[in-house]
């Protein structure tokens, strides 16, 4: 009787704990969104209220200001399209490169996995005026394109490592069995090794996403006119009211978010597997 007591007392405080941390991240996260939420759209009136806690009157005023009249809406759209091509560029290159190093052995292939992850090594600011002086010479600087290129440098060791790890975990012996049942190599990495690979596929281009989306370093040095939305910020945004300033927070926030939201099942299976 006490024996089974005292288990039911241990498993009910571990969940309170777990429960309790639970609830301590999901605040931590989720009180800045909120935050950031609520004073996007807040009257002016109301923000600048010293005796208002919590604004009463919202507006899309804010919104609409710092995308139409301060012209954000040409800077989203490049940051949506520099991100959808860093992707592209990032998975045309490091999916073939990953595979390769899953599934082949060849000498010096743990030397090539170290020189993938020493491209990390070197801060951005050092590589800066190297990369603008080749971009003016070759007629990419102020590109969205030249952008893409230089967050896929940043992202590319990443999806390499990480779909090398994901087809490792998947036995070889799929594709040889889809291969005898009469497809060919190609055909049974697309039917078979792909959709096995997809939820994790999903979370490396989330990752290639949002690393693409907050940059704004390289995309100030990179770029003048087409500017990305982190660095439109930089130079404009922050300078107007604060008001303004959660606008522009919001509108950085809310692209990530659908694409995390419309991804979700993929992190739910990575979870999964990895529980497994």
């Amino acid at each position: 009787m006490g024996g089974s007591y005292k288990e039911y007392k241990g498993e009910a405080l571990k969940h309170i704990l777990v429960y309790a941390l639970a609830t301590l991240i999901v605040t931590w996260i989720a009180v800045p969104l909120i935050l950031i939420f609520v004073s996007a759209f807040a009257s002016p009136s109301d923000y600048y209220n010293i005796h208002k806690v919590f604004p009463t009157r919202f507006t899309l005023e804010n919104v609409y200001t710092f995308l139409v009249v301060l012209g954000a809406w040409r800077s989203t759209m490049n940051s949506i399209i520099v991100a959808t091509l860093t992707i592209l560029i990032s998975f045309a290159v490091g999916l073939p490169a990953g595979y390769s190093l899953s599934r082949y052995v060849f000498k010096g292939k743990d030397a090539f996995k170290l020189s993938i992850i020493g491209l990390r090594m070197f801060p951005v600011i050092v590589l800066a005026i190297p990369l603008v002086v080749i971009y003016l010479r070759v007629g990419l600087a102020d590109t969205l394109i030249g952008v893409a290129l230089a967050h896929t440098a940043m992202s590319l060791p990443f999806v390499v490592l990480i779909t090398s790890s994901l087809f490792a975990g998947i036995p070889v012996d799929y594709e040889e069995a889809g291969m005898v049942f009469g497809l060919s190599g190609w055909e049974s990495f697309l039917r078979i090794t792909m959709p096995l690979a997809l939820p994790g596929l999903s979370a490396a281009a989330i990752f290639v996403f949002i690393m693409s989306w907050n940059e704004v370093f390289i995309a100030s040095v990179l770029t003048l006119v087409n500017r990305t939305l982190p660095a439109d910020i930089l130079v404009s945004a922050l300078n107007a009211p604060d008001p303004y300033k959660f606008a522009a927070g919001f509108i950085m926030v809310l692209p990530a978010m659908i694409f995390v939201f419309f991804a979700r099942k993929y992190l739910v299976q990575v979870w999964g597997i990895s529980i497994k």
